[in-house]
């Protein structure tokens, strides 16, 4: 069947997709369409990975051009112009026409004209209709992150409008017109809701969802959330509160000593201290009671989605704490010699990759940076650089060293943090020790780029991992009506 259209366009802005053995997909447009049109929809075809055409010709020619270009790949074709009877008079009867510029009408299947107001409507449009084309088990996934990161996931073809052979179709959604009108279209919500934050409060006795503020648009879909059960996102706004702060993070890791089997190598987290003033006078004698030694790495006990969250410290001697420039309230973290490897897993629901990266150099070279440095702390931010040493290397600090892992006992983690948590996409980072090799996490974020594992495996255990969850959420909100 085919599930998805070509469009062309008269003069107008227009996204072209098709669906066909080759899955083909593309962008149209005139020569008289406005600049800023064109710049939308060259943004458009480069995030959906679609060919661009530019049409000056008759429809014929359209239609000519795009079948040189794709061969016949059978379908209906799906035509976007703005409000001009003249142009759809024109058209063949089995176009299906958009019209540009008019309030929104429902998708009908007695409707063969169809209106949007703003151009920002058409993905939704395109999803209704691939959606009744494949049939009920299509599933349409609602999608809400920052602009770069859509961009960076659609371009590796992780968000197709096209069925995805597990049956998803992806569709972004816009704060710029109402949330609830999309979301009576979509079937479940994926989002990467860091990326909404405006500020976190942490220390109050508030509950987790209260100490978190979003935007406006993200308020809405909470709301939205919360007042609709029978609607679900992948993973609710709840259970990411832990990898917001480290502090909880920390706790959580505690956990792992369920996992642990005595004569076996150990997996756990870092050892850690609180600090809510740098200037604590009974700050050196908590340190060794926190298991804390010389060097340390300073944190802010925010973990993301504020500015500052990454701005961290690595100190060398108590006194390095006087005037420290890391936001209050900190976590003090054990600093690990581990040959500057590190090792990325990436959790996509049952599926567990990993990816080997050069990390911070053992404590030995740092300490040579500390004294060329006037035996200041040392100061970075974990997003932009890490610290390094390019005048002394230390020959275990090379990414070559061989580090050995072991592998099972990370995925055994893994899967505890999955339950433990209830995430479904969430990545972890991990050094084994020097001399003990316990096997240390270091730190958990949500729903990670997992960009190091090539996109042919990743994006396949993505989809997959969407489509499980969904499908237990709705056996389980399906499971009370049918046992009354």
């Amino acid at each position: 069947m085919q599930t998805t259209r070509r469009f062309g366009c008269d003069r107008e802005p227009t996204l072209c997709f098709v669906s066909s053995v080759n899955r083909k997909s593309g962008v149209s447009y005139g020569l008289g369409l406005s600049s800023d049109k064109v710049i939308a929809l060259k943004r458009i075809a480069t995030e959906y990975l679609c060919d661009c055409f530019l049409l000056d010709a008759s429809i014929d020619c359209v239609v000519n051009e795009i079948n040189e270009a794709w061969g016949d790949n059978g379908g209906s074709i799906l035509y976007v112009v703005s409000e001009n009877k003249d142009a759809v008079h024109k058209l063949s009867s089995h176009w299906l026409i958009i019209v540009l510029g008019v309030k929104s009408e429902s998708v009908s299947d007695n409707l063969s004209i169809l209106y949007i107001n703003k151009l920002e409507e058409l993905p939704m449009t395109i999803c209704k209709l691939n959606k009744k084309a494949a049939g009920k088990n299509a599933v349409i996934v609602g999608y809400v992150m920052k602009p770069a990161r859509e961009e960076d996931f659609a371009k590796r073809g992780a968000f197709p409008m096209n069925p995805t052979p597990n049956g998803l179709i992806f569709v972004p959604l816009t704060f710029d017109t109402p949330l609830s009108s999309q979301l009576q279209v979509v079937d479940v919500v994926l989002h990467k809701a860091t990326d909404e934050i405006m500020s976190v409060e942490l220390g109050s006795n508030s509950e987790s969802s209260n100490r978190v503020t979003y935007t406006s648009g993200m308020q809405e879909l909470q709301r939205f959330l919360e007042h609709h059960s029978n609607f679900f996102a992948i993973d609710p706004l709840d259970n990411i509160y832990p990898v917001l702060d480290r502090l909880k993070i920390q706790l959580v890791l505690l956990g792992l000593q369920d996992i642990n089997a005595e004569g076996c190598l150990t997996i756990r987290g870092a050892h850690f201290l609180k600090v809510n003033d740098f200037n604590e006078s009974d700050l050196a004698q908590r340190l060794p009671e926190a298991k804390l030694s010389f060097p340390c790495i300073v944190k802010p006990q925010v973990a993301c989605g504020v500015a500052d969250a990454h701005s961290m410290a690595i100190v060398f001697e108590i006194e390095d704490f006087k005037h420290l420039s890391v936001p209050l309230p900190a976590v003090v973290q054990e600093y690990i010699n581990h040959s500057s490897t590190l090792f990325k897993f990436y959790v996509l629901g049952d599926t567990v990759f990993h990816a080997v990266k050069k990390s911070i150099p053992n404590s030995n070279t740092l300490r040579k940076s500390y004294a060329r440095n006037g035996s200041k702390p040392i100061l970075f931010d974990s997003l932009k650089s890490l610290p390094t040493d390019t005048e002394s290397q230390h020959p275990g600090d090379a990414v070559s060293c061989k580090v050995d892992l072991d592998l099972e006992l990370v995925i055994d983690a893994a899967k505890w943090l999955a339950r433990t948590l209830d995430l479904t996409i969430f990545g972890f980072d991990v050094v084994v020790q020097e001399g003990t090799r316990d096997h240390v996490i270091v730190d958990v974020n949500y729903l990670p780029s997992f960009k190091e594992v090539h996109n042919d495996i990743a994006i396949p255990a993505f989809w997959d991992a969407i489509k499980m969850k969904y499908e237990s959420k709705k056996m389980k909100a399906a499971t009370p009506a049918s046992s009354s």
